[in-house]
């Protein structure tokens, strides 16, 4: 049983809930502080959660390609991107980033505005009022949108395949290992595959419910 699947899966994962944590928090306070063109921020930072995961794949590869400016930039730095984990990384974090953004804003949302108020008549900068006061009121919404994009993540697969390919050892994950074993007939380890990526799944979901559920009760 070769289990690269999953240490590629756990490793893409991680690095893209990285990024999507800082990026979704950002993004989510940016939106709710903006007076003009709300609507149009929300649905850009909300539309790859409704795009169809290989036409984000199309769209990384567009821009990753080695025909691209951005593709050739990092070409001439020696920089890979396309079939390569970093790609799939890249893909989990786009196709991962709108469950952050969206669980992010609705629990900033709910903060009481009259405490964000008081940080800043104490002098509070709007990064200190970010770290110190919006992200604490709204940690269990945060962690919630963490381990969910981390799930997204983990079972990503449309734009993973689009820009990373399916090479063994290196970019095939999880979900791409349940395709290629469906593609060459042994059902058996499908079904090893999908029980992992169900009992990963459901587990974190366990957990945050379980989490948060005590965290509230405790407010």
């Amino acid at each position: 049983m070769d289990w690269s699947p999953l240490w590629i899966s756990l490793k893409i994962a991680a690095v893209s809930t990285f990024f999507t944590f800082f990026l979704g928090i950002i993004s989510a306070k940016a939106v709710i502080s903006m007076k003009r063109l709300r609507f149009l921020a929300d649905g850009v930072f909300t539309l790859p959660l409704v795009l169809p995961p290989t036409v984000l794949g199309f769209f990384l590869l567009i821009i990753f390609g080695k025909n691209s400016h951005v593709g050739s930039l990092l070409d001439s730095a020696g920089v890979d991107i396309v079939f390569t984990w970093q790609g799939a990384a890249i893909a989990a974090a786009v196709a991962s980033f709108p469950v952050m953004y969206r669980t992010a804003r609705g629990a900033f949302e709910q903060v009481d505005k009259e405490l964000i108020d008081a940080a800043r008549q104490i002098g509070c900068s709007s990064v200190q009022t970010l770290f110190y006061v919006w992200i604490p009121l709204s940690w269990p919404g945060i962690a919630s949108g963490v381990t969910l994009s981390f799930a997204r993540a983990l079972g990503e697969f449309g734009a993973t395949i689009m820009i990373a390919g399916n090479l063994p050892g290196k970019t095939r994950t999880m979900s791409i290992a349940v395709y290629t074993a469906m593609q060459s007939g042994n059902r058996e380890m499908a079904f090893i595959w999908t029980a992992v990526i169900l009992v990963l799944s459901l587990s974190m979901l366990i957990l945050i419910n379980f989490w948060t559920g005590r965290q509230y009760r405790r407010d």
